[in-house]
């Protein structure tokens, strides 16, 4: 069973707006929660992406339970890639989170527009147009200016290339996705990141856990919570909205990390990584538009 976008009214456009704000707002606290876990020294990753995946998959099973179709989960190839590149993704994207900061690691995150499109000019024969190409080399000239990869005297650090190569899975997540939406049910999309995600994270969870407190495992609970939630919500958002409109209100949600991880955790960008997160998010917003 595949989804079918609904017939284009006010009413429709309206909800889609709505629910993608919702998602926005979801994936930004999502990510100051993990960032919160890491200050409180308490940021298993393992163990917190075990969490999202297992209360993802509860999600399904409440929301998408007819739709959902797990037995296509390990007979279908492209779906197990999704899962496989989509779990551990998440767990770089958090450990970036941890170590670079909120806004820094997702600024960087957001790249992951720019290599979508240009995989999907390679692996979907999509046009490589000028726009794309315009918005690759303002949002390239970001990366560079925010890594320090063109100081003299600094060098991109080891978690920056994490958060690139957690940028370059997000891509490669984006055009898998759009394939398998010609044969597959969102929720069984959706659902393979967890499930896979789990045979990846389950035993190092298992073996690096160490005891939470209460107040550890109410902000990982919250954290997961507001993960599957957003994902749920752009899922279905999309249905009403053009990708070009969706991926644009998605660009809200480095600027609300990057406000939130200077009002919560006291982070600060020099003035050259604040030119470079601009250029990012000039670049990506202006190849969402012009496409």
């Amino acid at each position: 069973m595949t989804d079918q976008p609904s017939p284009p009214s006010s009413s429709h456009h309206a909800r889609g707006v709505v629910l993608m704000l919702v998602s926005t707002a979801c994936f930004t606290a999502n990510v100051l929660l993990v960032r919160a876990l890491g200050e409180m020294h308490a940021a298993n990753l393992w163990l917190v992406s075990c969490s999202r995946f297992v209360v993802g998959l509860g999600l399904i099973a409440a929301v998408y339970w007819r739709e959902f179709e797990p037995s296509h989960l390990f007979r279908r190839r492209k779906l197990a890639e999704r899962g496989l590149v989509g779990g551990f993704g998440v767990y770089l994207t958090y450990l970036a989170v941890i170590h670079l900061g909120a806004g820094r690691a997702i600024f960087i995150n957001n790249t992951y527009v720019i290599w979508g499109a240009l995989l999907a000019a390679w692996i979907l024969r999509e046009r490589l147009r000028p726009a794309l190409l315009a918005g690759s080399a303002a949002a390239l000239a970001g990366l560079a200016l925010l890594t320090n990869l063109l100081a003299l005297d600094a060098r991109p650090g080891f978690y920056d290339l994490v958060a690139i190569l957690s940028a370059f899975g997000s891509a490669y997540v984006v055009v898998m996705i759009r394939q398998l939406h010609a044969t597959e049910h969102t929720s069984t999309i959706f659902s393979a990141q967890c499930v896979y995600g789990l045979l990846i994270c389950t035993v190092p969870a298992v073996a690096t856990f160490a005891p939470l407190s209460p107040a550890a495992w109410g902000v990982l609970l919250l954290a997961s919570l507001t993960a599957g939630s957003g994902q749920l919500t752009m899922t279905r958002a999309f249905r009403d909205l053009p990708v070009g409109e969706g991926s644009l209100l998605q660009m809200l949600v480095p600027l609300g990390v990057a406000a939130g991880g200077a009002a919560f955790f006291h982070e600060h960008f020099t003035v050259h990584e604040l030119a470079g997160a601009a250029l990012i998010l000039a670049g990506t917003v202006f190849t969402v538009l012009r496409r």
